[in-house]
C-alpha cells in the first residue's frame, strides 16, 4: 500500500463504472455518511465471496444506520454483476478492469499473475473520504469481522454525528430552540437523503 494511505489521510476519489455501467465517483457514493470500501480480488476468489456473504448481513444494519458500502474489484462488468448477484448484495460494486486503483495504491497481488488482482483491503472511511482504519486481507483472517466493522462504524459515527448523544442538556436545548440542523439529516429533507443513498 502506498505510504501516504494511512489513517487520517484522504482516500483517493476514484471514478469507476458500477455494476450497471454507470460512472460513479467514491465521493458521490460516500455522501456525508461513513463508508466501508472493500478492495476485492474478485468473483473468482472463495475468500472474497465468503467475506461478502458476511457483509450482506452487515449492510442491512448499515442501511438503517446511515452508512455506505462499496466494493471495487478488477472484474469486468459481467463478472461484477455475477459476483454481486451471487452473494445477494445490494450495494454498489465498481469494476476496475484497467487496474487504476491497484496501480495507484501499489497493491498488485504479485503472487497471482494469472488473475492479476488487487491485494484485498477493507478501508473504513469517515465523511470526506478520511481514512479511519485499514485492514489488509491477503489471508482471510487478516480481514475484519462483521463485529470489527460494526465497532469501527460506531466510533466513526460518534465522531461525525453531532447528535450521537441526544440526552445531553446542550442537544435538548438545541432542539427546543428549533436548531434542527444539528440533528440528522442536518438541514436536509429525509426524501433527499433517501434519494442520495440510491
Amino acid at each position: 500500500m502506498r505510504s501516504d494511505i494511512v489513517p487520517g489521510a484522504r482516500f483517493p476519489d476514484y471514478e469507476l463504472s458500477d455494476h450497471t455501467g454507470k460512472h460513479r465517483k467514491l465521493s458521490e457514493l460516500h455522501g456525508q455518511d461513513p463508508m466501508i470500501v472493500v478492495l476485492s480480488r474478485g468473483s473468482f476468489c472463495p475468500k472474497d465471496r465468503r467475506q461478502h456473504e458476511g457483509l450482506v448481513q452487515l449492510h442491512r444494519e448499515m442501511e438503517v444506520g446511515n452508512c455506505r458500502l462499496v466494493t471495487i474489484s478488477t472484474d469486468n462488468i459481467t463478472e461484477t454483476n455475477e459476483f454481486r448477484t451471487g452473494v445477494g448484495a445490494h450495494w454498489p460494486f465498481l469494476s476496475d478492469t484497467r487496474r487504476i486503483v491497484q496501480k495507484d495504491l501499489d497493491i498488485a497481488e504479485y503472487t497471482d499473475p494469472g488473475h492479476n488482482p488487487m491485494i484485498p483491503h477493507t478501508i473504513v472511511l469517515e465523511p470526506g473520504l478520511i481514512i479511519y482504519k485499514i485492514y489488509m486481507g491477503y489471508w482471510f483472517f487478516g480481514r475484519p469481522t462483521v463485529e470489527d466493522l460494526r465497532q469501527d462504524l460506531r466510533e466513526v459515527l460518534k465522531k461525525c454525528r453531532p447528535d450521537w448523544d441526544i440526552t445531553t442538556p446542550e442537544m435538548k436545548a438545541s432542539w427546543q430552540q428549533g436548531k434542527k440542523e444539528r440533528f440528522y439529516p442536518y438541514g436536509k429533507r429525509y426524501a433527499d437523503t433517501i434519494r442520495e443513498a440510491e
